[in-house]
């Protein structure tokens, strides 16, 4: 017997709701072995980010060694790299250690608007790192970033801009549609393997708990793919984990800000 194990590289929140405290809960109640490797820690609440101390190199790098070249990883979800040298770190070992899904979630604002990657790193991040992902999953602030400045306002106007960063970036896109402000929610995933566009809907839940949902997202989506899903499938069962797991915990109270989903709503 063995389990599927997926390592989530990404920074640590200090208030658990997101980062790689987020994509361990997420995992877990996926049905996958959480692995880590911590990039970064955070002074983080509900309320927003007030500091971030960088891991050094060498022990981001030996982390990320010690999980691959011992447990593996059959999937690895990618999170907050916030500098330049960071990205090329996780470049270089992804290239030791190949793995063929990878989700990298290319964090750039917390949810509170605090900046969480240096203007250096988001070049080669596009340059090198994105290439290597077998999916991204931006928001539309971060699709607009990633497309040059490009303003995305309508839900019509998703499907080309996910195909144009597929296009540039080579790789698949689930591009997430919670910036917009209609009722009805449609992430696109434009998957790059078969050129197949897919509309993933939901209906907007009206809750400041949503704290960590891109993280989870990702991370859950890295976990179905661990477990064996085709892209499509996979992206449609990362969907519906995160909409459960908004509508499961969007009444509870916790903190003075912007709030958790529940990661375990399916077993507390």
């Amino acid at each position: 017997m063995r389990y599927q194990t997926v390592l989530t590289i990404a920074g640590s929140d200090s208030g658990g709701g997101a980062g790689v405290q987020a994509d361990i809960k997420t995992i877990s109640a996926c049905g996958c072995y959480a692995a880590s490797a911590i990039t970064a820690v955070t002074v983080q609440n509900t309320l927003g980010v007030t500091g971030v101390h960088p891991i050094p190199i060498e022990i981001l790098e030996g982390q990320i060694e010690a999980v691959l070249s011992d447990i593996g990883a059959d999937a690895i979800k990618i999170g907050m790299l916030h500098s330049a040298q960071v990205v090329e770190t996780v470049c270089r070992m992804l290239q030791k250690y190949p793995v063929k899904n990878v989700v990298l979630d290319p964090v750039m604002v917390s949810t509170s608007g605090h900046r969480l990657i240096e203007e250096s790193a988001i070049q080669q991040l596009m340059k090198d790192l994105l290439p290597m992902a077998r999916v991204i999953t931006p928001n539309i602030p971060e699709a607009e970033i990633l497309l040059g400045g490009m303003k995305l306002e309508r839900q019509a106007e998703l499907p080309d801009a996910a195909k144009q960063l597929a296009e540039s970036c080579g790789t698949s896109v689930l591009l997430k549609a919670g910036h917009l402000t209609e009722d009805k929610l449609v992430d696109i995933f434009y998957d790059a393997e078969s050129e197949q566009l897919y509309e993933l809907p939901s209906v907007r839940v009206y809750t400041k708990n949503t704290h960590g949902t891109g993280c989870t997202m990702s991370s859950a989506f890295a976990s179905m793919l661990a477990k064996g899903l085709p892209l499509p499938e996979a992206a449609q069962a990362a969907k519906a984990f995160i909409n459960e797991a908004i509508v499961a915990g969007a009444e509870y109270e916790i903190g003075h800000g912007f709030g958790p989903v529940k990661h375990f709503y399916r077993y507390w």
